[in-house]
């Protein structure tokens, strides 16, 4: 089944609405643990694909809790811990798991001393009971039933390389910098913005994905390949323009996104994702603005407007898939979103690929009509009088 260019244009216009609450949908609330266990609270922890969970009881003051990282592999540890005397990783009471070489998990308590320090195996400040780490699918999982101390408490969580087959340092800048927060336990309240943050970078990616990724490219594929049938004028204007004008109010709130999220994230810069954004939306406001300067079409300077349009345009759309998938690589969300971009794309390369052939063929039998009609002939069909060639010379 072929879908036309309009008709993507409204599927995609329909799916964003889906799409963006979909990205409140990917959340620890809607996991499902395989040993059927449940928990009362959960939080979306705001970086390294980190998520919390846990069931408080009140009377007792124990806390039963699972922490998830996912993107996981085998050359790495995870670690979930506590600070009750800062905010920072020394003085962490830390669990900490791994794969051994063996295959097997392990998991163990390791409270930290400071910056650099290795996770030495050691009794915690309060106590741990059936401390155990699951890991499948790339997803490691720590559970515990822990006696953390009341109110509010300091949390942090970690990613780092086994080196030797042991945890060795992580990395200090970056997420790994910023992987901590405020928790209450008993509250199931996560301070420092975590589960708002990770929806603004989530919408962030979808809105850039969606418009500087889908619409941009859909707009420009409109505009080359209906504009050939006389029939579609002067729609496929009106569809281009709808097209570009609704990727750009799009992407222009996606850039600002990122934006608030940048001022938020001090000593975190991607550098090359946030260059390609910004030129990213200097050129697509250039585009917009010339809207305004379009000459008309038998003006002497149509050509050139032609020229600049068309290459800006088409810079625009390789720099926003470029940047798109640099977002992904940023963001780290599931597999299944980077399959479902590349798939949009492939979908609209196919289609251009189609339209591309036909279109020509369209256009060289034209020609060839043209051609036919310009060359007068004898009552015997033959061109000319008398067998000579009398083609009329015009422009084509």
């Amino acid at each position: 089944m072929r879908i036309n260019s309009s008709g993507f244009a409204l599927l995609c216009l329909c799916v964003l609405p889906s799409l963006i609450s979909s990205c409140y949908a990917q959340s620890c609330s809607n996991y499902a643990f395989s040993n059927n266990q449940a928990f009362t609270s959960c939080a979306d922890l705001p970086y390294l694909n980190s998520y919390l969970h846990w069931t408080y009881n009140t009377s007792t003051g124990l806390a039963r809790i699972a922490f998830r990282h996912t993107s996981a592999d085998s050359s790495k540890w995870v670690a979930w811990g506590i600070n009750p005397t800062g905010t920072g990783m020394p003085g962490v009471q830390a669990l900490v798991a791994y794969q051994q070489s063996n295959g097997s998990m392990r998991a163990y308590t390791s409270p930290v001393g400071g910056y650099g320090t290795m996770l030495q195996e050691g009794n915690l400040s309060f106590s741990v009971l059936d401390l155990s780490a699951t890991f499948n699918n790339n997803e490691m999982i720590i559970f515990a039933t822990v006696a953390p101390p009341s109110g509010n408490i300091n949390q942090v969580w970690q990613e780092g390389p086994l080196v030797g087959g042991s945890p060795s340092a992580h990395v200090t800048t970056g997420p790994n910098a910023q992987s901590k927060g405020t928790l209450n336990l008993a509250s199931g309240t996560v301070s420092g913005g975590g589960n708002s943050k990770l929806r603004r970078r989530n919408i962030h990616g979808i809105l850039n994905a969606v418009s500087w990724g889908i619409l941009m490219p859909l707009g420009i594929t409109i505009a080359r390949y209906m504009r050939v049938f006389k029939s579609a004028d002067p729609a496929w204007f009106y569809l281009h323009i709808g097209c570009q004008l609704s990727g750009y109010v799009v992407g222009v709130a996606g850039w600002g996104t990122g934006l608030k999220l940048g001022s938020e994230s001090a000593g975190i810069t991607y550098s090359a994702h946030r260059s390609i954004g910004i030129t990213l939306f200097c050129l697509a406001t250039l585009q917009v603005f010339a809207l305004l300067l379009r000459p008309k079409k038998d003006h002497k300077y149509r050509f050139y407007w032609n020229v600049y349009h068309h290459s800006v345009g088409y810079a625009v759309i390789v720099l926003a898939i470029i940047n798109v998938f640099k977002g992904f690589n940023i963001l780290n969300p599931e597999k299944k979103w980077k399959h479902a971009y590349v798939g949009a794309i492939i979908v609209l390369a196919c289609n251009a690929i189609v339209w591309e052939i036909y279109t020509w063929y369209i256009v060289l039998k034209r020609k060839k009509a043209e051609r036919t009609e310009k060359m007068p002939h004898d009552i015997n069909g033959r061109n000319g009088y008398n067998g000579y060639d009398t083609r009329m010379h015009h422009d084509v």
